[in-house]
């Protein structure tokens, strides 16, 4: 593996947790919003993330770049909310609000957060060895 490969590898890293962090403030955003109908209920939405595998072994067990599968929403239903003088009420009285666990995305926020930084030093680790070694042949 060449040196500079860390950089690609600690790149697609920080993207990828870009697409989360992104993906949970949408989430966190659209907790208390309020629909008239199923269908139109902000679902909450999460990253597919796969480490590309493929001809691993051949290459010396060099690790490759993060690959972003997709991005798919939760097949949780929306929760209903019996209001029936709201004024989003449907004829029955309910009310719809997204299935978002606003506890469970702060904490994947942190996550997301934590691995962005981890790829940061991944990097600033590389570039203080490179340039070490550069200062050698001086």
């Amino acid at each position: 593996m060449t040196a500079l490969k860390i950089f690609d590898i600690a790149g697609s890293g920080m993207n990828a947790q870009n697409l989360r962090m992104n993906l949970v403030a949408s989430n966190i955003s659209n907790a208390n919003s309020v629909s008239s109908s199923l269908e139109t209920t902000y679902k909450s939405r999460q990253p597919v993330f796969a480490a590309e595998l493929v001809n691993q072994l051949d290459k010396l067990n060099a690790p490759s770049k993060v690959n972003v599968l997709g991005v798919v929403e939760s097949q949780a239903p929306p929760v209903m909310e019996y209001a029936p003088n709201h004024p989003m009420a449907d004829a029955d009285g309910y009310i719809y609000k997204p299935n978002v666990n606003t506890v469970e995305e702060m904490a994947n926020m942190m996550s997301a957060s934590r691995s962005y930084q981890n790829n940061v030093e991944v990097l600033n680790t590389a570039k203080q060895m490179i340039l070490q070694t550069l200062r050698m042949g001086q």
